[in-house]
């Protein structure tokens, strides 16, 4: 089974927990994966490992690691995927693939001149 593991960094603000709740079941809905599961670098629960391992005990035998990070920084590039080695050693049966953040997309562009023209 295929799973996606949104991961996004984690805020103590409750609104921006609900929003990236709401991105899982939209994902979910729109995508057609039955297992959307979001996970949190830092500050919020549940931390990538446990994201994972949610994951992993719901049957997934694929996870592709969403990332809802705007650019290519530190925790995208290094400590993410770090986390994500870590997790293929104890996970030998699970394919974990990585997504890139989202900088330079070329929807991006057009959603931010979507937003630049509704402000």
């Amino acid at each position: 089974m295929k799973a996606v593991l949104l991961v996004s960094h984690g805020s103590r603000e409750t609104k921006a927990r609900a929003e990236i709740e709401l991105l899982a079941r939209d994902l979910k809905k729109k995508s057609g994966i039955s297992l959307v599961e979001p996970a949190f670098l830092e500050i919020e629960s549940p931390d990538i490992p446990e994201g994972i391992r949610r994951c992993v005990d719901k049957g997934a035998g694929e996870i592709v690691v969403l990332l809802n990070f705007l650019n290519s920084g530190k925790l995208a590039c290094a400590d993410i995927p770090g986390i994500i080695n870590q997790a293929r050693r104890h996970h030998p049966g699970v394919h974990f693939r990585i997504t890139g953040p989202l900088g330079r997309h070329d929807a991006l562009v057009a959603l931010f001149l979507k937003l630049i023209h509704e402000a």
